[in-house]
């Protein structure tokens, strides 16, 4: 079908469901991602495009050759689940065609905020918080892990250690401190 006549957005996601969980990435930014980061996409992809699409095209044609489609809800789920893989490897080839791999270790020992930095920070209610600042396609909340243009992210990069920020939310502006700023040694302690 042409995609004049689906509910597509460009990403590729349809707009009636929630398929691609990844957030837009803003015009004019790029798509930074960790090494790990990006070898997960790509395993991700890897698994649709050899494993998860061939079992349900092999349902799809087992449910079709049952002889009337119209009321057949194995062809029918058979074929949502074909496009929602479709629509997420269309998603994935295109975040991977535009990633910029950063590797994090690159800044190890310094003390300035970067992408791929862990960052302790202590905001005005004394409240002391721990984060890493990934990419967009790899962030994940509770993992204690930001994207890069988060509004936290945002504030605290290319600050030192010990400065004070402003952060700026939709219903105050409040005072971050900047406690402790580390990177990974190399790629292999990443995830530690």
């Amino acid at each position: 079908m042409n995609k004049a006549f689906t509910k597509e957005n460009d990403d590729g996601c349809d707009l009636d469901d929630n398929d691609c969980q990844m957030p837009p990435i803003p015009t004019g930014w790029k798509n930074y991602i960790t090494p790990n980061g990006v070898a997960a996409l790509r395993q991700e992809l890897k698994d649709l495009v050899m494993n998860e699409r061939p079992k349900i095209v092999e349902v799809v044609h087992w449910a079709a050759s049952n002889g009337d489609r119209s009321e057949n809800g194995d062809y029918h789920y058979g074929k949502k689940l074909l496009r929602q893989i479709d629509r997420r490897i269309r998603f994935l080839t295109k975040r991977l065609s535009i990633a910029v791999v950063t590797d994090p270790s690159i800044h190890f020992g310094k003390k300035q905020i970067f992408f791929g930095a862990t960052v302790t920070y202590v905001d005005d209610q004394d409240i002391e918080r721990t984060i890493k600042i990934r990419g967009i396609d790899e962030a994940n909340s509770s993992a204690g892990e930001v994207s890069w243009i988060s509004p936290i992210a945002r504030t605290l990069l290319k600050a030192h250690e010990g400065d004070v920020l402003q952060l700026v939310m939709p219903d105050r502006v409040s005072e971050v401190e900047v406690i402790k700023v580390c990177y990974p040694s190399s790629q292999a302690d990443e995830n530690t």
